[in-house]
């Protein structure tokens, strides 16, 4: 009777489904795994190590949540260069701390660096830090998961074995993917500079010291010491940028006369070129707000665009501005006073092609804006750029969807040298480097505009460095983005006088 009666004890006792079985295996090998996630992720953000190198001291560490990128940063000067070169999506930081002072005084009084040796220091740095945090990933992310496998055990949870097995299989993983995909890869080159300040683009600052230190250095730092030298940011055989003549290029203020001291203090009462959309209608208010932009540049040279009028193009030549039409330079009276297209300026032959699209006095500034030229128009600036393509260096042009056919007539027989093309309109910076010519959009100085406050665009304004002997050639571009609201600046010098990357 005893045995009967625990037989019937036995077949009363309740089974959990195999369905609910599985799925709390399931459930605690997964806590096992984001614990170890946890773990490795807690030691990639939080560890740092400070080295010291023969120049100064650096903090190495990661940022993760970025695009990958080599990331330099100089606290004591307030900028910064960004390279590309890591495909984990986060930022390997470079700071440099602190600066020996007597390697200072050394350059400073034309006394040589030994490069070599703080190309070596720098690289064993960076490599040291790497191996540390990827073992320190390993050895915190396994910790935690395989504390959590003790935590979970018992009961309907897999054996042990397993799930500390899991735990140590998860951080081995993390660890080599971060062994894979974190060290520097690649040629790392076209460095993206930043700053952070209010109002002037401070990182064009940071890019004229480094040019400056090419003096007393002879050679660029490689691989993962490039980060770390702006110290000697050009090769020997680059031309120096600090003694050329330089032009700021800028379009599509949109009345945001708030801008206006920052093209101000970044054209340094050098040439300002102005591609167009000074104003939103061109009317005479409008005029009268805007025609102190005449001021930023000595000269102030300015081609229409669709959101400008013939009221503004005159009102800006009685003001002393050189204002460029398809016909050649505009005088007081709204006729044109010079024969040809071409005129002078700074030295430079220029040319530039009024909008088809400006706005007129006689149509009530109405807008006349279609949102593609039709084919007509744009041939219509084809047949122009044939009769000055090979008497001029920069043609100026509002909307670069007019530019089209004239490009591809440029690539199939460049000229001498490539053109340089500025243009406007769609308030986005971009540099686009062709055989025939260079077309240089420097984006929105007036951040889009009184009119889009709403739209959070960022200034935009370029500066052109050039050589005039034995005649004119472009040597470099720095593309600036400043953020309105938080000041911060950002600023990619683009090299024109060698080959693009393939």
């Amino acid at each position: 009777m005893a045995g009967a009666g625990l037989l019937v004890d036995d077949e009363r006792t309740p089974r959990l489904p195999r369905a609910f079985l599985t799925l709390r295996r399931a459930l605690a090998l997964a806590a096992i795994v984001v614990a170890t996630l946890a773990g490795g992720y807690l030691a990639l953000v939080s560890f740092r190590q400070d080295r010291q190198l023969s120049v100064g001291e650096i903090r190495l560490s990661v940022s993760p949540g970025h695009k990958g990128a080599l990331d330099i940063y100089v606290p004591l000067v307030d900028w910064g260069a960004r390279f590309e070169a890591i495909r984990l999506p986060a930022r390997l930081r470079v700071d440099l701390q602190t600066i020996d002072r007597d390697v200072v005084k050394r350059v400073a009084t034309g006394g040589q660096l030994d490069v070599q040796a703080v190309r070596k220091d720098a690289r064993d740095a960076i490599a040291t830090y790497l191996r540390n945090l990827i073992l320190l990933v390993f050895l915190c992310g396994g910790s935690l998961g395989v504390l959590v496998a003790f935590a979970v055990r018992g009961g309907a949870t897999p054996k042990l074995r397993y799930t500390t097995g899991a735990a140590i299989v998860t951080a081995l993983a993390s660890a080599t993917a971060l062994a894979t995909l974190l060290p520097p890869r690649g040629p790392i080159d076209n460095p993206q500079y930043y700053a952070f300040g209010p109002d002037i683009p401070r990182a064009l600052e940071a890019v004229e010291t480094a040019q400056r230190s090419t003096r007393a250095l002879d050679q660029e730092l490689d691989a993962q010491l490039v980060g770390l030298a702006r110290l000697v940011t050009a090769p020997a055989n680059r031309p120096a940028l600090e003694d050329r003549p330089r032009l700021t290029l800028a379009s599509d203020l949109h009345n945001n006369v708030l801008a206006l001291p920052i093209l101000e203090r970044t054209a340094a009462r050098g040439p300002v070129f102005f591609a167009g959309d000074l104003t939103d209608r061109g009317s005479p208010i409008e005029a009268e707000l805007t025609r102190r932009v005449v001021r930023t540049g000595r000269p102030f040279v300015f081609v229409p665009g669709n959101h400008d009028s013939d009221t503004l193009a005159r009102q800006l030549a009685r003001d002393g501005a050189i204002v460029l039409t398809r016909t050649g330079r505009l005088g007081d009276d709204g006729e044109t006073t010079s024969a040809r297209p071409i005129v002078t300026v700074a030295g430079l032959r220029v040319a530039g092609y009024d909008d088809p699209f400006e706005r007129q006095a006689g149509e009530n500034f109405a807008d006349r804006y279609t949102r593609t030229p039709d084919p007509s128009e744009i041939e219509l600036f084809a047949t122009w750029m044939r009769s000055v393509r090979d008497d001029v260096d920069i043609v100026m042009v509002h909307n670069p969807a007019l530019i089209s056919t004239a490009l591809t007539e440029l690539d199939a027989d460049p000229p001498a040298r490539p053109l340089t093309i500025l243009v406007g309109h769609t308030h986005s910076a971009e540099l686009t480097r062709r055989p025939g010519a260079t077309v240089i959009n420097a984006g929105t100085v007036g951040a889009g505009g009184t009119g889009n406050l709403l739209e959070r665009e960022k200034i935009g304004i370029a500066r052109l460095s050039y050589e005039m002997e034995p005649g004119f050639e472009a040597l470099a571009a720095d593309m600036v983005t400043i953020d309105p609201r938080s000041g911060s600046a950002t600023a990619r010098r683009e090299r024109l006088d060698e080959a693009p990357d393939p």
